[in-house]
């Protein structure tokens, strides 16, 4: 078995299970609506300190589906690697100090065959778009596999196939996005330039680009995915770090999202 070991343990989230147990029950304390049952989730990815709470409003929708959803694809940008495309990594379980989840590689074959991803264990190794979502997923569902996407430069026409060929639309399986908002402006400019982003996502306008969000190409791909499916959309939470424990001279914005 090849493990992906959790790389921000400790930094982006607490390092002991009880401790990231301490922080979730509140995060995932947030108000839900028991109508809404989720087909995807776009959240943020900074540290806990910062967006935990943002990203728990998102995840707390998942107690009305927590026995209902066995796999997970979760997308999220490169910060460490410059990707053209998308990666999977070739790892069996990814872990975090909650325990391990399993990988589905079953689900890997037809993206391979189309040419849409590649293997690329580097992408994964630092990647902390996609780990700091894996304790919250732990915590919110039940038993689940996991199809973890690094995503960099691509089209969404790419991403919307991928969703397609993972035939995301079935019960059963949850699509996570990964994505902050802008970054380092001031508090005010933030804010005008993130309801801007906010307003496209909501409109399913997929043309964002990287200084709007950090994870525009999932989230391009999953708008043009969603809209097709005529999935419904509905912003749940918005922030920005000056909101928490940050400065509000150069801040970084947050905002959660459901699908359904």
């Amino acid at each position: 078995m090849k493990y992906r070991i959790a790389a921000v343990a400790g930094s982006f989230y607490p390092a002991t299970a009880e401790q990231i147990d301490q922080q979730l029950s509140v995060f995932l304390n947030a108000p839900s609506e028991s109508t809404i049952q989720a087909k995807a989730l776009i959240v943020p990815h900074a540290g806990y300190c910062y967006s935990g709470a943002v990203a728990g409003y998102a995840y707390s929708y998942l107690k009305n589906i927590t026995y209902y959803i066995h796999r997970v694809i979760l997308l999220g940008p490169s910060h460490r690697v410059a990707l053209q495309g998308c990666a999977l990594s070739n790892c069996d379980c990814f872990t975090t100090p909650l325990g391990s989840i399993p990988i589905d590689k079953g689900s890997y074959t037809q993206l391979l065959q189309e040419e849409l991803v590649t293997i690329d264990d580097q992408a994964h190794l630092l990647e902390h778009s996609l780990e700091v979502q894996l304790p919250f997923l732990q915590r919110a569902l039940h038993d689940f596999e996991l199809v973890p996407i690094v995503v960099g430069q691509c089209s969404e026409q790419d991403v919307s196939r991928i969703l397609a060929i993972l035939q995301v639309d079935e019960p059963g399986t949850l699509v996570v996005v990964s994505s902050d908002l802008s970054h380092y402006h001031s508090y005010q400019e933030a804010q005008l330039l993130d309801d801007r982003t906010i307003q496209h996502i909501l409109n399913y306008e997929y043309n964002l680009k990287g200084e709007d969000a950090c994870g525009c190409y999932a989230i391009n791909g999953l708008l043009s995915y969603a809209k097709k499916q005529h999935w419904a959309i509905k912003l749940l939470k918005k922030a920005n770090s000056g909101d928490t424990l940050g400065s509000k001279k150069e801040v970084v914005g947050y905002a959660s999202f459901i699908l359904y």
